[in-house]
């Protein structure tokens, strides 16, 4: 899923092509928001797959699958691009700490999924990218004006439209897509302390790698041998997660970040259809209503952030 976006490395990917922006003297910002509202679909189906699976599969065996399968489709990639240079990182510790908040973000999600609804859960993950902007400020020091603040307090207060808690409503396990939004946006915090320093395929490489390892760890606590229509389910949902993947690093080429990244929440669209479709899960009028204000902060969020960049080449 990609709340601006999940697990996908965004802050990496305008340059994941090996390019820099400016290479694109007139980007298709179309053709990028269409890549990543593709995206988002494909995210989506991941995340109803993931749901399937964890009703039967622990979650640390399902991120252990998704981060396997798109190891063994990534690395490739990354070897035939750049060789064996672009598996070298120059802050490989940035990159491991980067990897563990990732895997987090996967396993609590995945957590979430079992007992929650997809679009609940959807709407809970999207705070992330005001998290996000609490985390820059307390550990890199980035000034936020008052507007941001407000459009991050309005998100918050989406957030517990959804979960409601102190209600009949609430479930405790609405903290656990909380649990994942605060390890994504971690990770997304550690991605711009280390900007530039890697190529951004190296970072993609480290994720699936690192991942992989960390989790195959966990394998023999945990290990429920699967069906073979489970086997074939995570697959599934492994090739997914890397074609969505993609989908993002091809968007972030085509268009501006600040343009484009507002459209991953369509999601929350496909997250409330899918579920009715496959689970018959009906999202009730409480988490439409935050949604829409969690979607609403974010995008002023994002919209504060574009205004910001264009003061500051102005000022440059």
């Amino acid at each position: 899923m990609t709340p601006v976006t999940r697990t996908a490395d965004e802050e990496a990917l305008p340059q994941a092509t090996g390019q820099a922006p400016h290479a694109h003297a007139a980007p298709s910002q179309v053709t990028g928001i269409l890549l990543l509202i593709a995206s988002t679909v494909v995210f989506s189906v991941c995340d109803i797959i993931t749901k399937h699976l964890a009703a039967t599969l622990p979650a640390s065996e399902i991120a252990w699958i998704r981060y396997a399968t798109f190891s063994c489709l990534v690395v490739p990639v990354v070897l035939l691009v750049g060789g064996k240079g672009l598996l070298r990182a120059k802050r490989p510790g940035l990159q491991v700490l980067r990897s563990l908040g990732m895997i987090g973000s996967t396993i609590f999600f995945t957590m979430g999924l079992r007992y929650l609804p997809v679009a609940e859960s959807t709407a809970i993950y999207f705070i992330s990218p005001i998290l996000i902007m609490a985390l820059s400020i307390l550990f890199l020091g980035e000034s936020v004006g008052w507007r941001r603040w407000v459009a991050a307090l309005v998100g918050l207060t989406g957030v517990l439209v959804v979960i409601r808690p102190g209600t009949e409503a609430f479930q405790a396990t609405a903290l656990f897509p909380l649990l994942g939004a605060t390890s994504w946006a971690a990770g997304a915090v550690v991605t711009r302390k280390m900007s530039g320093s890697d190529h951004p395929l190296t970072t993609l490489a480290y994720s699936a790698v690192v991942g992989c390892l960390i989790l195959s760890v966990t394998i023999p606590f945990t290990w429920v041998t699967p069906s073979l229509s489970e086997i074939g389910f995570a697959l599934l949902m492994g090739l997914f997660f890397a074609i969505g993947q993609w989908f993002v690093v091809l968007a972030y080429r085509h268009g501006n970040a600040s343009v484009i990244a507002p459209f991953s929440y369509v999601q929350l669209l496909w997250a409330g259809a899918l579920g009715y479709w496959v689970f018959g899960a009906v999202p009730d009028g409480w988490t439409i209503v935050g949604a829409c204000i969690i979607a609403a902060s974010g995008l002023y969020t994002a919209y504060r952030e574009r205004v910001r960049m264009q003061q500051k080449k102005a000022g440059a």
